[in-house]
Parts: C-alpha cells; structure tokens; sequence
C-alpha cells in the first residue's frame, strides 16, 4: 500500500481500479461515493501525506464541512473515472 501512496499516479490508477471493480460488482455510483468519502475520511485520520497532490486534498478535506468532503470524494471518483 505505502507503493501505492507513494505516487499521485499510482494512487490514482489503485483507486481507478477499485472503481471499475465496484462497478462491475453492482455497486451504484451512490455507493462509490460513499465509499471514497469513507477511505478519504481514514486516509485524512491516518495517513501522512507522501506528496505535494496528497497534501493538497488533505488540506481541502480538512477546511471543508461534511457536503464539501462528500464532494471533493466524488470529484476524486469522477477523477479517475475518466482516465
């Protein structure tokens, strides 16, 4: 996992991937959504940021409010969706 961290664009290649397979389980875009609020909330509590874009999105997820997090977490999943 520390790979994966360690690189903006190994993180979001793991996280594209997570999201085809959640999709192709079944799973609603709702639910995805949902699911990268809560990796993004662990990630915030305990995850040092490894690099420049890491500590950008933490520094947004911690000055926004509940709404704004569940957006930046839908940003991220519409991020990767597209690549």
């Amino acid at each position: 996992m520390s790979n994966v961290l360690s690189d903006f664009g190994n993180w979001k290649e793991f996280l594209s991937e997570r999201v085809s397979q959640a999709k192709s389980n079944g799973m609603t875009e709702d639910t995805i959504k949902n699911l990268a609020y809560e990796i993004g909330s662990f990630l915030d509590e305990k995850v040092d940021p490894k690099n420049e874009q890491q500590r950008v999105l933490k520094q947004l997820w911690d000055v926004g409010d509940e709404s704004e997090r569940h957006t930046v977490a839908g940003l991220m999943v519409k991020l990767v969706d597209q690549t």
